[in-house]
C-alpha cells in the first residue's frame, strides 16, 4: 500500500474535515488513506495464488495502527485450520473457542486442533445461531462456559463465526474479569469485511439494535477466504452489501470494480472474494486508525445503517439478514441524499442496481400498515447516531464522499413512503 495516496480520484484534492454536532461535516477521504488496490496486480495475484491454495495462499495481510494496541487481519487460503497463524499471540494455559451449532461441525475442530499447539487445554462452547439470540441469555453461556472451567484472565478467547459470534465473544473477552484477550477468526463474508475489524462488541436490545456493548480491540483477525466456499447464497448476498457500501462513502474506482465483478461474488469466484476482502479491510482499517471510538469519521461506515436497522428491529431479529437491511437501506439512504440535493439520480439508480444484481432487498418492508414511516422514525430515534432525539443520517455528499447530518421528519418520510413495498 502507499501510504500517501488519496482513495479515490473524486477525493484527491479535497482537505479533510471533522465532524460536529452542530453542523453537517463531509468525512472526506484524504492524504494518508491505503491506495486503491483495484489498478495494481497485486490483490489478483494474491487471490490466484489463494486459489491454488497451500502456502502461497498466505499471502495478505492489513494493519489496523492504534498504537500498542495495533493488530494484523490476516486473509488468505488455509489459514484457519494451520497452527502458524496462532503464533505469537498471549501466552496462557487454555484458550477458550466459542461458535455456533451450525459452524461447529464444519470447523471447530480443525482450529482447536491448530491451537492445541499452542494451548494446553482448548474448550468449545457452541451457541445457537441467529440474530435473535443476540442476547444476555445466549451471552451467559460464554461467562457460564469460563467460570465452571476455572478459566483465568489470561485464557484468550477465539470467535468462530459470523457477526452474531463475533460480537458477543468481544464483549464476552471485554466484560471478563474485566478484560481478557480474544482473537476473530470470522467465517462469513460480511463478518471478514466489516463486524470483525474494529473492535466493536455489543449485544441487542429489544428496543435497539447493539444497543449494549463496548469497543475492545481483538489481537489478531484470521479471514480464511475458504470459509466463504460453504457461505449459503443468501448469506453471502447479505456480506456483499457491506462490501458496497465501500464505494459510495470512500472509493468510487473500487465501485467500479464492483460494477465489473459483482457476478464473480456471487459465484464465489476466490480471486474477486480475495480482492474485495482485502480492499474492503484496507479502507476500514483507516477510518478505525483515525477514529477508534467512532467521535466522528468512523460514522461513514454506517451508510445504510440506520434505515437498516430499524428494518431489523420492526421485523424481528433473524427475519431479515443484516445484510439485506443494509442493501435496501442504502437505496434508501441514497435517495435521502438525492432528496438533499447532494447527488443525481443516475447516481443513486446506480447503486440501487448494484445492490440489486447483488441479490439483496432494494425497497424496505412494510413495519406498519397504518403509519409505515412513522415506525421507522421510532425505531430510528433509538439509533446511536441520534443525538437529542434527533436523528443523523449518513448521506452521499458526492460520490465516493460522506456526511453526517440531520433531516426534516417530512423528508424521511417522503423516503420511506417512495422506498418500501
Amino acid at each position: 500500500m502507499t501510504a500517501d495516496a488519496p482513495i479515490s480520484r473524486d477525493t484527491a484534492d479535497r482537505p479533510s474535515r471533522s465532524f460536529t454536532s452542530s453542523a453537517p461535516e463531509t468525512a472526506r477521504a484524504s492524504s494518508g488513506l491505503p491506495s486503491s488496490a483495484v489498478t495494481s496486480a497485486a490483490t489478483a495475484a494474491a487471490g490466484a495464488s489463494a486459489a491454488a491454495g497451500g502456502a502461497a495462499a498466505r499471502a495478505a495481510r492489513v494493519e489496523i495502527a492504534l498504537g500498542d494496541r495495533s493488530y494484523g487481519i490476516e486473509i488468505g487460503s488455509g489459514l484457519l485450520g494451520d497452527a502458524r497463524t496462532y503464533a505469537g499471540l498471549p501466552r496462557a494455559s487454555r484458550a477458550l473457542i466459542v461458535t455456533n451449532e451450525t459452524v461447529a461441525p464444519l470447523y471447530a475442530e480443525a482450529l482447536r486442533s491448530a491451537l492445541s499447539a499452542h494451548y494446553s487445554e482448548v474448550l468449545v462452547t457452541v451457541l445457537p445461531d441467529g440474530e435473535e439470540h443476540k442476547d444476555w441469555p445466549t451471552l451467559n453461556r460464554i461467562f457460564d462456559a469460563l467460570l465452571s472451567q476455572g478459566c483465568d484472565r489470561k485464557t484468550v478467547l477465539f470467535a468462530l463465526g459470523g457477526g452474531v459470534v463475533g460480537d458477543m465473544t468481544g464483549f464476552a473477552a471485554a466484560s471478563y474479569m474485566r478484560g481478557v484477550p480474544f482473537v476473530q477468526v470470522p467465517t462469513t463474508l460480511l463478518a471478514q469485511v466489516d463486524s470483525s475489524v474494529g473492535g466493536k462488541t455489543a449485544i441487542n436490545h429489544p428496543l435497539g439494535k447493539n444497543m449494549i456493548g463496548a469497543f475492545y480491540q481483538p489481537q489478531r483477525v484470521v479471514c480464511d477466504l475458504s470459509t466463504l466456499a460453504t457461505l449459503p447464497a443468501r448469506e453471502l448476498s447479505a456480506g456483499l452489501a457491506e462490501v458496497i457500501k465501500y464505494g459510495p462513502i470512500a472509493d468510487m474506482d473500487f465501485m467500479a470494480w464492483l460494477d465489473g465483478h459483482v457476478d464473480a461474488l456471487r459465484a464465489g469466484d476466490h480471486a474477486a472474494l480475495a480482492h474485495a476482502v482485502r480492499r474492503s479491510c484496507e479502507i476500514k482499517a483507516w477510518v478505525v486508525g483515525q477514529d477508534e471510538r467512532e467521535a466522528g469519521l468512523r460514522a461513514i461506515l454506517n451508510f445504510g445503517h440506520t434505515f437498516g436497522h430499524a428494518i431489523e428491529a420492526g421485523m424481528g431479529y433473524g427475519v431479515w439478514l443484516h445484510g439485506e437491511g443494509v442493501g435496501a437501506g442504502m437505496v434508501m439512504a441514497a435517495e435521502l441524499s438525492r432528496r438533499l440535493g447532494l447527488v443525481d439520480v443516475a447516481f443513486t439508480e446506480r447503486l440501487r442496481r448494484l445492490v440489486e444484481r447483488a441479490g439483496l432487498p432494494v425497497r424496505g418492508p412494510v413495519l406498519d400498515a397504518a403509519d409505515n414511516a412513522g415506525r421507522y422514525l421510532e425505531l430510528m430515534r433509538v439509533d446511536k447516531k441520534a443525538e437529542g432525539g434527533e436523528i443523523r443520517f449518513v448521506v452521499i455528499d458526492g460520490p465516493g464522499r460522506a456526511a453526517m447530518r440531520p433531516a426534516p421528519d417530512a423528508l424521511v418520510r417522503a423516503v420511506v413512503d417512495a422506498c418500501c413495498a
